[in-house]
């Protein structure tokens, strides 16, 4: 396994800790939900693991793929100084309204494009998902528990990527499916988030059981799992991810490495 540092690759993915992810495509740094905060309470959550780099031994993104603002797991105070030194941040509309300066918001299906360092482009766009159960309570836009995007990446010569977001829906997710018919990497936001003051405590993101059938409703891509360690409410783990792809058959099609070091290094073949 080979460390993530601030080198920028051709192609690799891999986890720093919690909901962030770092995706170098040709030079260009893309990072999730920067947390970089310590260990201690945010809040009504509570980290129980540092991140495996400081934002300093990462570098500097690129871009950051913003799920939401709204909560710590996903944006502690030491994210949010991260994301304001990024290039550009792509996150919900209303997130972007509240964030300012690089940040722009895309709505369902919208695109932008980014170009990148070794040339070409890749085109985000947004994708639907829902941060709890179906019939939850929603906000004044008809959001549950708060508004939440997740994205789908492409380009010429490069791998259709889906990263999920903090999204608890399988239909969501065939939503995607329907959408684009050769997805071939997911990154997934696991752990089966519970805290009892939402909905009664059941799961705001996917479940490992959920992820599993999220990556059969998928083509059986790659699957990179972020969002399953360091936070106190997250109530499945990794074990609990294995066992349920090996129950599903696909668990040849997890990618597993070590926090800090990257989970593909160079195109998945």
């Amino acid at each position: 396994m080979t460390a993530i540092s601030r080198e920028k690759k051709d192609f690799a993915v891999g986890l720093v800790g919690g909901s962030t992810a770092v995706l170098d495509l040709r030079g260009t740094r893309l990072v999730t939900d920067p947390t970089f905060s310590p260990v201690g309470a945010y809040g009504p959550l509570t980290r129980t693991e540092p991140a495996a780099l400081t934002a300093e031994e990462l570098g500097l993104a690129d871009v950051v793929l913003l799920s939401h603002d709204q909560h710590a797991d996903n944006f502690d105070p030491a994210g949010r100084e991260y994301a304001e030194r990024a290039g550009r941040v792509l996150t919900t509309p209303g997130a972007a309204g509240r964030l300012g300066g690089t940040a722009t918001g895309l709505g369902t299906w919208e695109r932008t494009t980014v170009p990148l360092a070794g040339g070409g482009e890749v085109t985000v766009e947004g994708a639907p998902a829902v941060h709890g159960p179906l019939d939850g309570a929603t906000d004044d836009g008809g959001n549950v528990n708060c508004e939440v995007t997740g994205w789908v990446l492409s380009g010429e010569r490069l791998p259709t990527i889906y990263v999920s977001g903090d999204n608890a829906s399988v239909g969501a997710v065939a939503a995607v499916a329907a959408r684009h018919a050769h997805v071939e990497l997911a990154i997934l936001f696991c752990g089966a988030a519970r805290v009892p003051y939402r909905e009664g405590g059941r799961p705001l993101t996917l479940t490992s059981e959920r992820a599993a059938d999220a990556t059969v409703l998928l083509g059986q891509p790659w699957v990179v799992p972020v969002h399953y360690q360091g936070w106190a409410h997250f109530s499945e783990d990794l074990a609990s991810l294995v066992k349920a792809f090996e129950d599903a058959g696909v668990r040849s099609r997890l990618q597993i490495a070590d926090p800090g070091t990257w989970s593909l290094d160079g195109l998945p073949g």
